[in-house]
C-alpha cells in the first residue's frame, strides 16, 4: 500500500464510508483522482483525492461549493473532509453529463443549454464572495498570451517578437469592451462539468462540477464558455438563442453584451489554443491536439465581429492555422 493509499484508508475510517467499495471514475487536466463510493446499504457518493504535495488544494471548491449550494444550485454537498491531507467525499450527482446526454437525444439540446443559461441568470443575480481574485484584462492578457508561448512557438520552434504587441492588443480590447467583473465566474462552465438532474426543478436540474477556479470576472465569460465548448460543437443556432435569452432575462444591454461575448470569447479560445499545446508538449496529453481546430474555428467565429478587428488582422498574420501537417507535428513533439 503506497502512502497515498494509506492516507486514504486513513481518511475513510472515521466516517460513514469506512465499509464502501471505491470505484475509479474519470479524472480531468488536473491532479486530482476521483472514486466512486458504492455502500452495501446502495448509497453512493464520490471521493476526490487531491494530493497537496502535487499542488492541490481542496478549500477552494469546498468554499466555493457551499456558496453555490447556499444559492440554491446543485453544486455537490460535502459529506466529509480532511484538508490538509487533500480528500473529500462528495453528493454523487450521477453520471449524466449534458456532453453524454446529448449524444444519445441531441434534441434536446436547446432544453439543456436553456437550463444552462438560467444557472448564470439566477448566479449573477448575487454578489460573488468578497475573496475571490479578479479575472482582470492584464491577467486575461497574459493568458492569451499562452497562444504564442505554446501552440505558435511549438509550431514554429522559435519565440515571436509579436507576443507583446498581441499582450497589448487583447488587454486594450477588454479593457474597453469588457472591463466588469462583477460576479462569480466559474470558468470551466461546458458539457463535461454540466450535469442533467431532471428530477430537481428550476436551475437545481444543472448539477455543478470543477468550479474550484473560480474568479470575479464578467458575466458574458461563462456563457462563452459553455456554448463555445472545445470538447462538443454547440449549434449556431444555439449559441445565438442563448445569448438572447441571456440578455432578455438579465435586463442587458444586446449589442453591448455580445460585443463582450466575442472579445471574452477571442480571449479564451486563444488561451485554450496554448493550454493544450501545453498539455501535449509538456504534460505528455497528445489527445488534446485534436480538440484544437474546433478551437480555432470558434476564435474565427469571434474574430469576425467587427469590434475585434485590430486584433483579427493580428491574429490572422502571426497564428498559423491547425493544419494537419501541423498538428502532427504538435503530436511528434509530445512529451512522454
Amino acid at each position: 500500500m503506497t502512502d497515498r493509499s494509506a492516507a486514504m484508508a486513513d481518511f475513510l475510517a472515521v466516517t460513514d464510508w469506512h465499509e464502501a467499495e471505491a470505484r475509479p471514475l474519470a479524472g480531468d487536466a488536473s491532479n486530482r483522482r476521483y472514486l466512486r463510493l458504492h455502500r452495501s446499504d446502495g448509497a453512493r457518493a464520490v471521493l476526490m483525492d487531491a494530493p497537496p504535495e502535487k499542488g492541490e488544494d481542496v478549500r477552494p471548491f469546498t468554499r466555493i461549493a457551499r456558496y453555490l449550494t447556499g444559492l440554491g444550485l446543485s453544486a455537490p454537498a460535502i459529506l466529509a473532509e480532511d484538508a490538509t491531507r487533500g480528500f473529500l467525499i462528495l453528493e454523487d450527482l450521477g453520471d449524466a453529463l449534458f456532453a453524454r446526454v446529448l449524444e444519445r437525444t441531441p434534441e434536446d439540446e436547446m432544453r439543456l443549454y436553456t437550463a444552462a443559461t438560467d444557472v448564470l441568470v439566477a448566479l449573477h443575480h448575487h454578489a460573488p464572495p468578497t475573496d475571490l481574485p479578479p479575472y482582470s484584462p492584464q491577467l486575461m492578457a497574459d493568458m492569451a498570451a499562452l497562444s504564442f508561448d505554446w501552440y505558435l512557438k511549438g509550431t514554429t520552434g522559435q519565440d515571436s517578437p509579436a507576443r507583446a504587441e498581441l499582450h497589448t492588443t487583447i488587454h486594450d480590447l477588454l479593457q474597453l469592451r469588457a472591463p466588469e467583473q462583477d460576479v462569480l465566474i466559474q470558468r470551466d462552465y461546458h458539457a463535461e462539468n454540466l450535469l442533467w438532474l431532471p428530477e430537481r426543478s428550476g436551475t437545481a436540474r444543472v448539477g455543478l462540477l470543477d468550479f474550484q477556479d473560480a474568479m470575479r470576472g464578467h458575466r458574458a465569460y461563462d456563457l462563452v464558455s459553455v456554448l463555445q465548448d472545445a470538447r462538443r460543437d454547440v449549434a449556431p443556432a444555439t449559441e445565438t438563442a442563448m445569448i438572447a435569452h441571456y440578455t432578455a432575462a438579465a435586463d442587458t444591454d444586446p449589442d453591448r453584451f455580445t460585443t463582450a461575448y466575442h472579445a471574452l470569447g477571442a480571449q479564451r479560445n486563444l488561451r485554450i489554443l496554448g493550454v493544450f499545446a501545453r498539455l501535449c508538449l509538456r504534460d505528455g496529453k497528445a489527445h488534446y491536439i485534436d480538440l484544437i481546430p474546433r478551437v480555432w474555428g470558434l476564435l474565427q467565429r469571434d474574430l469576425a465581429h467587427p469590434a475585434l478587428a485590430p486584433l483579427a488582422s493580428l491574429v490572422q498574420s502571426t497564428l498559423p492555422a491547425p493544419t494537419p501537417a501541423i498538428l502532427t507535428h504538435l503530436k511528434e513533439q509530445c512529451a512522454t
